[in-house]
């Protein structure tokens, strides 16, 4: 079972997300996250995958976009740290991510599909490792984390969007 990390595994700029998982098998959540997330995704129209809460704020096409992006980067970080290689990896800039991307043009099929598939590999990769691989240590953006707290930043990360989403976005 994929526990939760020790505060000790993961720098203060990640609590906020990690401290959002709530307690259990985080492989069985993340399952359980991405058929919950896609039902939800799937449930949008057009106009709501173009809708910005406020001037200069993501839409939801590119909120969507952005979640698979960060996964994508965060389960590289995971996979990286998990095998044992102590290279430093580098920070990411998550506007520059988004200024290079086309999820504003993309149909939110391909979107919710790309999503899929990003969780899909996250699934496959945890499924892979070891409880020792997991307990591993590297260095990220300058700071000391686990493995397993970056599988945690994933599911947060996601929490943390679909909270947003829900209160200034759809209204909920």
């Amino acid at each position: 079972m994929l526990t939760q990390p020790l505060a000790a595994e993961y720098g203060e700029g990640f609590a906020n997300y990690i401290n959002l998982v709530p307690a259990g098998d985080l492989r069985e959540m993340l399952a359980e996250q991405l058929e919950h997330t896609t039902e939800l995704f799937a449930n949008l129209s057009k106009e709501q995958g173009d809708y910005r809460y406020a001037p200069g704020k993501w839409s939801i096409k590119e909120v969507i976009g952005h979640i698979a992006d960060t996964e994508r980067v965060m389960a590289y970080r995971l996979l990286r740290i998990a095998r044992g290689d102590q290279t430093p990896l580098p920070g990411f800039d998550e506007n520059l991510f988004m200024s290079g991307s086309t999820f504003d043009s993309m149909p939110l099929s391909e979107l919710i599909e790309d999503y899929r598939a990003v969780r899909e590999s996250t699934l496959t990769l945890l499924r892979g490792l070891t409880d020792e691989a997991v307990l591993r240590t590297g260095t990220s953006n300058n700071a000391t984390i686990s493995a397993r707290a970056l599988a945690y930043m994933i599911a947060g990360h996601e929490l943390h969007h679909l909270n947003v989403l829900k209160e200034r976005y759809l209204g909920e």
